[in-house]
């Protein structure tokens, strides 16, 4: 496994690569990876020849310095996760290599990443295609993989990708969950005990939504799901949007196609993200 710092060793070593009419596949994570991680690193194997990884904390997608900060990291441990796992390249750039001084470019979907959790969590969206056009623009994959579990996120992405013209399939991997069926996260290892327990209202909520589905309407699902959180008195709910699974368009009235239901929840200062795709 080859590990790159620069963008010109990166490039050498997919250059490398693709000596011989192979395909690359890449997962853009911001490390400390989980199994949830790993599985984009399994669907991207079984998507292309070689698996590029890269791991950079990105500061503009995060919208308080104090949560940046307290982002966990352990690249020893990544590294051997993903040498385990037989990725061929691990992009570790830093800030400087990915901002440079006086850079002044940003990438951003007008409409998508200002609505839903995007108005929860303003600018976050803008830093996450203005990076991720960047690290496309370095590695240019064959194919990318995300996880479903930020289904906005998936859809930013595929958006700009489209928008772009950019040479990349982006595929979007399931949500993968603990045993007790809280979504995989970075940030679930910042739950005290006690939130740790109680964030597991996310997944009740969205299970409680989905058996509800049957002649349900928009109006049905939200009481569902506000109600199963208000169950919980540590948790508040910060966001809760019903939306058209493919556009993301505000619906009204009954379910009539695939629904994405996106919950976001807050415990203290941490911000945890859930999501479902039902059909009717």
């Amino acid at each position: 496994m080859r590990i790159c710092r620069s963008i010109s060793d990166c490039r050498a070593a997919v250059k490398e690569l693709r000596a011989t009419d192979k395909t690359v596949a890449m997962v853009p994570t911001m490390g400390f990876l989980h199994a949830g991680h790993m599985s984009l690193v399994d669907t991207a194997k079984a998507e292309a020849d070689h698996v590029v990884v890269s791991i950079f904390v990105n500061p503009t997608q995060f919208g308080e310095s104090a949560d940046l900060d307290a982002y966990p990291r352990n690249e020893e441990r990544d590294l051997d996760m993903l040498r385990e796992a037989g990725v061929a390249v691990v992009f570790l750039p830093d800030v400087t290599t990915m901002y440079p001084m006086g850079d002044e470019t940003i990438v951003e979907t007008t409409r998508l990443a200002n609505m839903l959790h995007g108005k929860v969590r303003p600018g976050h969206f803008r830093g996450v295609t203005t990076v991720v056009a960047r690290l496309f623009n370095i590695v240019q994959p064959d194919v990318a993989v995300f996880g479903e579990k930020d289904y906005q996120q998936l859809q930013v992405i595929r958006r700009m990708v489209a928008d772009l013209h950019m040479p990349v399939t982006i595929i979007g991997a399931p949500t993968v969950r603990e045993a007790d069926g809280l979504a995989m996260s970075s940030r679930n290892v910042r739950l005290s005990s006690e939130d740790r327990q109680a964030a597991l209202v996310l997944s009740k909520a969205l299970a409680a939504a989905e058996m509800s589905t049957a002649g349900a309407t928009v109006a049905d699902l939200h009481t569902v799901i506000a109600d199963t959180i208000a169950t919980e008195p540590r948790a508040t709910l910060t966001g809760l949007d019903i939306v058209a699974a493919e556009t993301l368009n505000v619906i009204e009235g009954a379910l009539t196609g695939p629904t994405a239901i996106m919950i976001s929840v807050a415990f203290g200062d941490i911000l945890l993200i859930d999501q479902r795709v039902v059909t009717p």
